[in-house]
């Protein structure tokens, strides 16, 4: 296993501790840490040249958006929104580099998606409006779309033969991981409470970007 692979599963552990513990000096550092070693991880191994350049763009903005979170998840929760929105943008770029053919695959997988995103999306806005946040709609679902492609993009890869099989898995369990990780934090601030709620999330999230990452490099370095 990757030595920088290691690193950052120790750091997501840590975050995940720190924040069971209420230890919010480990989580200040902690949290930025596990995206930090990703970018480093990603520059040494493939540089930032093509699809990999938006990659390591994906993180920086996702970094942008773990540290403005973590400044207030209430105050800041639009930036940071914006933030991970640029960040799956940029993840969405770096899939399509060069733009997959459509197939029966991505037809049925396009489908399934949207139909299981539009059923959750309209269950958070519903909480979202009961909650007297009508100026929250709009951005949550331009975010709740741009996740569901990045999850296409991705999940699009275990049928391309250009792709490895374990890179390929490994991103498409990745973002799943991640667009799991923001429904969970979604649900958790807006539909009601989930025991561990903030746990869970991160915990999904750094995984999922763990993975995501290694599947890129993995099938970019060879």
């Amino acid at each position: 296993m990757n030595f920088f692979w290691v690193i950052a599963l120790i750091f997501a552990g840590l975050e995940a501790f720190a924040l069971y513990k209420q230890w919010h000096r480990l989580e200040w550092l902690a949290k930025p840490a596990v995206m930090v070693i990703l970018f480093i991880w990603l520059v040494t191994s493939i540089g930032l040249e093509g699809a990999a350049l938006w990659f390591g763009l994906g993180i920086v903005l996702s970094l942008a958006g773990d540290v403005l979170l973590m400044l207030s998840l209430d105050r800041f929760f639009l930036f940071g929104l914006v933030a991970f929105l640029l960040a799956h943008l940029a993840y969405i770029i770096g899939f399509n580099i060069p733009f997959p053919a459509i197939s029966a695959w991505s037809i049925i997988l396009a489908a399934f998606i949207g139909w299981s995103g539009v059923k959750t999306i309209r269950r958070i806005l519903t909480a979202v409006i009961e909650k007297g946040q009508n100026r929250l709609r709009l951005p949550i679902l331009v975010y709740g779309m741009v996740i569901s492609l990045m999850l296409l993009s991705a999940m699009i890869k275990l049928n391309e033969l250009t792709w490895h099989a374990g890179a390929s898995l490994l991103v498409a369990g990745g973002a799943f991981l991640f667009y799991l990780s923001d429904i969970v934090l979604a649900w958790n601030k807006f539909v009601t409470p989930i025991s561990n709620g903030r746990i869970y999330n991160i915990a999904l999230y750094h995984l999922g970007q763990i993975m995501l990452i290694a599947g890129v490099i993995w099938q970019l370095r060879s």
